[in-house]
């Protein structure tokens, strides 16, 4: 018994072998870039929109349309992805929807209109879509069971370190325009060749990965038994699964809008507040678009910091006081952050409340990671936890529509700046309501705190 307790208090990294490793290190890349590619898109769709757009069009509007069709392919990728990957391999499915994403991420640099756009963005969410629930199945089936929560949070908790690195990019390059080393309203488009780099490199490392041991097993011991891997009749046809399944979905969905269709759209509120700041304070014309480019590059940066701290805290709750307890409190705490941020944020002194937003609406997605893959066997681990984190993302994609078309029915008969913004933080506000039903699927969903995963 001593023994036993003394073994579960040393770290959790502490019995990984160097081909442990290995693995974790991969499939946080994979998922680092991923976020990279993603985060790229939020801080360069505005700019994107008003190049690619005639004029008279709004960029905010149709940058909500873009990102909602990103969102129904991430969404589409996910299911496609998660299911391939129980049938014939986490590791060759991972390589694949690392390639489609990087790909198609640079393609999005060459768009002639908002058309063609839409349609890269459409394939990126292919692919980005698939490389969660694939990363989250590697390591749970690969790791020792006692390192699994701690790499999970880990895992993705370094995604924000790519979201970082987006807005170090993006500061960058808004720089490179303020100077006048590059062409000014161009800068999006580097932007999305410079993502498309790290994650075309790592897909060389991916070719060095075994499939785990633990599905090889399973997938041999499963065809004599007649077993079917990756499939949603399985998933939804046998109560065991179909419940966690529907009740996980909904548990998402509730994160993936807060964050998709809410929080993600921090640029633009900064953007406007700090173009307000700038004007007032007689900056030139020919500088505004820069330094505005500039502050939305800090505010990533920022909110990711605290992303960061906020899922690696998220982590150890969930290891102390249980998995439900965790997302009950990271749901009050995200409803409360965001409404806040929209409400109060006001100009660059009000910089550190991106931090908080963040900590507290990403904390939620290391709660997806370290809980989803502990709902289901390893038969349906990549499907059911695909299907919880992209099918619900069919329904977040509507977010941005809803948030542009409660924008516009909040601004009617606006005629000043000041009342539009006003109207803008009023409909995020209200959309801030999505958390509640994350509380409202936990009741229903098991505590699975020291349980094994899950078999057939």
């Amino acid at each position: 018994m001593a023994q036993a307790s003394s073994t579960s208090a040393t770290p959790w990294y502490r019995d990984l072998t160097p081909y442990h490793w290995f693995v974790f290190a991969v499939a946080s890349l994979a998922w680092l870039f991923d976020c990279l590619d993603q985060q790229l898109f939020i801080l360069a769709r505005n700019k994107a929109m008003e190049s690619l757009l005639p004029a008279g069009m709004d960029p905010k509007l149709y940058g909500g349309y873009a990102t909602s069709i990103f969102v129904a392919g991430w969404a589409m990728g996910g299911l496609i992805f998660g299911s391939l990957g129980d049938r014939y391999g986490r590791a060759k499915m991972l390589t694949l929807t690392v390639l489609i994403y990087s790909i198609c991420t640079g393609l999005s640099a060459f768009s002639k209109g908002w058309i063609d756009f839409a349609v890269y963005r459409f394939l990126t969410g292919l692919g980005v879509g698939g490389v969660f629930g694939l990363a989250v199945a590697l390591v749970a089936d690969t790791l020792p069971d006692r390192s699994r929560t701690g790499a999970l949070g880990m895992l993705q908790a370094l995604s924000a370190v790519g979201n970082v690195a987006a807005g170090v990019i993006s500061m960058y390059i808004g720089s490179l325009e303020t100077s006048g080393a590059i062409q000014k309203g161009v800068g999006w488009k580097y932007m999305f060749l410079v993502g498309a780099i790290p994650a075309f490199l790592c897909v060389f490392i991916q070719m060095r990965l075994k499939e785990p041991e633990k599905w090889v097993k399973a997938q041999a011991a499963g065809k004599a038994a007649g077993v079917k891997f990756g499939s949603y009749t399985a998933l939804l046809g046998d109560p065991r699964w179909r419940g966690p399944a529907l009740l996980g979905m909904i548990l998402c969905v509730s994160g993936v809008i807060g964050l998709w269709g809410i929080g993600f759209f921090s640029p633009e509120l900064v953007g406007d507040v700090i173009k307000s700041s700038l004007v007032k304070e007689g900056v030139p014309e020919a500088e505004i678009a820069g330094r505005q480019q500039y502050w939305i590059g800090v505010n990533s940066i920022v909110q990711n910091l605290g992303a960061f701290v906020g899922m690696l805290l998220f982590t150890r709750l969930a290891q102390g006081i249980g998995r439900k307890a965790a997302f009950a409190i990271g749901y009050v705490a995200a409803l409360v952050a965001t409404i806040a941020y929209f409400q109060m944020f006001n100009g660059r002194g009000d910089i550190w409340m991106s931090a908080i937003m963040g900590g507290c609406q990403l904390a939620l997605f290391a709660g997806f990671a370290i809980y989803l893959p502990e709902l289901f066997p390893t038969s349906l681990r990549s499907t059911g936890t695909s299907f919880c984190y992209n099918v619900g993302r069919f329904v977040a994609a509507t977010g941005p529509f809803t948030l542009g078309a409660l924008q516009a029915a909040l601004k009617a008969g606006a005629t000043t700046p000041e009342a539009k913004l006003l109207a803008f933080r009023n409909a995020c506000s209200y959309m801030s309501a999505i958390f509640l039903l994350g509380l409202v699927a936990l009741v229903f969903l098991p505590e699975t705190k020291g349980r094994p995963l899950p078999e057939d």
